[in-house]
């Protein structure tokens, strides 16, 4: 990954309006040039900017029989469609994972972020879980993902805490899918209680924090302590209300509280704060990618 980096930067809250395009970005390229740290909180409109949308012609176009057949909308709402058998479920589930995981390569935008932050010390907290940010070069020693990964599956009642590539065997379903299901040797038994399993991704209280997940929550949590009292920037980037608590509140709290701290908050739909704090709060309703090139490129002529 190159670490040669050649941005923008917006005020945006609910009291005061927006500033100039530029006057935001050229905000944000100073902010970051004169930080210790940068501290990247990716949500899913970041996917969605990247190119990994859950619906229109990409969702069509990989989902056109699950459409037919049961009238799914979206691949978020059929992650959660009733199914009536395992070997539907499954059909589903692995046709979702390959378009999402392993079919799909690293993105512009990923890598276009990865390169804006090359020359400062960071770390990624994501509520993501198809890997982009490892795709892209990150190293996964400064990601936690917080709500599992795509590549992974578990006991669907966790009775135990190890994890299981999947892969291979998701080739495997999105090849022998018939008519919308599976044959029924393929769908997985969990090899210790012999009941269902799952992908490793939190959606109900089974979700299983292995110690990799315990482990990137620790260097994440280190991280943070020691980057206290030093001047950090958080790109907080496509992070909505799905869940606010792991993100959203925290960067804001961080922002609020801490003089030190500048947010940059990159969001089509919620671009606001819950308060005023100058321009230590730089909001962007703008195209993320956009935005991300912008304050590359204000880096660069900087240097």
């Amino acid at each position: 990954m190159s670490t040669q980096i050649c941005s923008e930067q917006t005020r945006f809250t609910s009291v005061a309006p927006l500033v100039e395009y530029d006057n935001r970005i050229n905000a944000v390229a100073d902010a970051i040039n004169g930080a210790d740290h940068v501290l990247i909180g990716g949500g899913a409109g970041l996917s969605a900017a990247a190119g990994l949308d859950y619906a229109g012609k990409r969702f069509e176009d990989n989902f056109a029989d699950f459409i037919d057949t049961y009238g799914i909308e979206d691949m978020y709402s059929g992650s959660f469609y009733p199914f009536e058998t395992p070997e539907e479920l499954w059909a589903h589930w692995a046709r979702h994972i390959m378009v999402n995981r392993f079919d799909h390569g690293s993105t512009a935008l990923y890598e276009d972020l990865a390169q804006l932050v090359a020359d400062k010390d960071h770390f990624i907290i994501t509520t993501n879980v198809e890997s982009q940010f490892a795709l892209a070069g990150f190293s996964t020693d400064r990601i936690f993902e917080v709500q599992g990964n795509y590549a992974y599956l578990q006991c669907a009642i966790g009775c135990h805490d190890r994890l299981y590539d999947n892969e291979q065997l998701m080739r495997q379903m999105v090849i022998e899918t018939k008519n919308c299901r599976i044959p029924s040797h393929l769908v997985p038994k969990c090899p210790k209680c012999g009941g269902p399993m799952g992908v490793n991704i939190r959606h109900n209280d089974f979700f299983v924090q292995d110690t990799k997940w315990n482990a990137a929550r620790d260097r994440y949590t280190t991280w943070l302590q020691e980057a206290q009292g030093s001047r950090i920037v958080l790109l907080e980037l496509g992070v909505g209300f799905n869940t606010p608590g792991i993100i959203r509140h925290p960067f804001e709290s961080m922002a609020r509280f801490n003089q030190q701290v500048t947010l940059v908050r990159m969001n089509r739909d919620h671009p606001f704060s819950s308060f005023d704090s100058g321009t230590r709060i730089l909001s962007f309703p703008e195209d993320i990618h956009t935005t991300i090139t912008r304050i590359m490129a204000t880096r660069c002529a900087a240097r």
